[in-house]
């Protein structure tokens, strides 16, 4: 099958590594049912399965610092209405945790020739094309617990709000490459970064 040149991959940059993008990566998109009709060419690229255990992690931290605070007003103040904050909390942060493997698995990226596509979600699907030469800023983004399960967060800012995009669970190595390449077709397109 060939490809139509103006919606062909990205050739790799000079001194980009872009097999980095798919080293540790997840092996299959999840995609809807519906997603035949898009006719996206290029390659799908998936962040790190280590973003979920970075993030599960985190949100036990959270119910943790929920569970102490109840039991002190609790014992403290005796005000016995702090159960029902403290059992909502928990609850919905116990559903957003089942489901995060799964919403983990249906983030993704490609590189196209004239725009990056990132999609995410599998119930409320978003999909969003930003093209290279409205890109602004490309920041990289790690917290204390990403960094210690070696993942970060590519953040990329237009001049419209609506389409910035940010690119959780990368890998260092997928992130800076991404990164790099973004820049080098940025300055080839006179966008100013």
């Amino acid at each position: 099958m060939t490809q139509n040149p103006e919606t062909a991959p990205l050739n790799p940059a000079e001194g980009t590594d872009l097999d980095a993008l798919d080293n540790g990566t997840y092996t299959q998109l999840r995609t809807a049912r519906n997603e035949a009709r898009l006719e996206l060419d290029g390659k799908w690229h998936q962040i790190s399965p280590r973003y979920v255990v970075s993030q599960i992690v985190q949100n036990a931290i959270f119910l943790v610092i929920v569970a102490v605070a109840a039991v002190v007003l609790n014992v403290v103040l005796h005000q016995t209405w702090v159960w029902i904050p403290a059992g909502v909390i928990l609850l919905i942060t116990l559903i957003t945790l089942i489901i995060l493997p799964r919403q983990a698995k249906a983030i993704g990226y490609m590189l196209r020739a004239d725009d990056i596509v990132f999609r995410k979600g599998i119930l409320w699907q978003r999909m969003i094309a930003v093209p290279y030469g409205r890109m602004q800023l490309v920041d990289i983004t790690q917290g204390p617990l990403d960094r210690a399960f070696g993942v970060t967060q590519l953040k990329m800012v237009t001049a419209a709000a609506t389409t910035g995009v940010q690119i959780p669970g990368l890998t260092q190595d997928a992130a800076e490459a991404l990164r790099d390449t973004l820049i080098h077709v940025a300055e080839t397109r006179r966008t100013g970064l």
